[in-house]
């Protein structure tokens, strides 16, 4: 951890910090975790953030609940980590709650259908921007380049998933990176 950030957070700070993200980021909460939690709040540097986000991407379920899950248990045990998602989760399961019952009244209607749309456009160029970020801290050596190049085409090239590649990657990146 960064030396700004207290050794443990409270896990009032814990459910404060992660409501907030999971407040505004509704829709692209990686991007705005990220932010909170590098830039904003100084709790993690960029690489230590990238560390830990990977790590969880190996956990079932949905990432950025896996990494409030991590990074909660890291400073208050099974409470922090039970404080974290449930600050992340609270404001978007009232949020879909309200909007699905107001999607199923309005879903014929042609204004709501390119809101729809709309909203996935923005999400996907949220996303490869924060892919981009996230892997701007890693990408300082030629080797990582290619790990990263080669990850891509797995993925978009020959349709493999993220476990999957990561599986294949993961021996080819240690190597690389201790290599003398």
């Amino acid at each position: 951890m960064t030396t700004d950030v207290p050794q443990k957070l409270d896990n009032r700070s814990l459910f404060i910090g992660f409501f907030q993200i999971g407040i505004v980021g509704f829709g692209g909460v990686l991007a705005i975790a990220r932010r909170a939690v590098v830039e904003e709040r100084k709790w993690l540097t960029a690489t230590e953030f990238s560390e830990l986000f990977s790590l969880c991407q190996f956990m079932p379920g949905a990432n950025i609940t896996n990494f409030a899950f991590a990074f909660g248990a890291r400073h208050g045990g099974l409470r922090g980590a039970a404080a974290a998602v449930s600050g992340l989760l609270a404001a978007p399961l009232v949020i879909v709650l309200v909007m699905g019952a107001l999607f199923q009244q309005y879903a014929n209607v042609p204004l709501v259908q390119h809101s729809v749309r709309g909203m996935a456009a923005a999400a996907a160029g949220l996303i490869a921007a924060t892919a981009i970020k996230m892997a701007q801290p890693s990408v300082k050596q030629l080797w990582s380049v290619v790990v990263l190049a080669a990850a891509v085409g797995l993925v978009v090239g020959f349709h493999l998933s993220l476990p999957v590649t990561m599986l294949v990657l993961l021996p080819v990146s240690v190597a690389l990176a201790w290599r003398p």
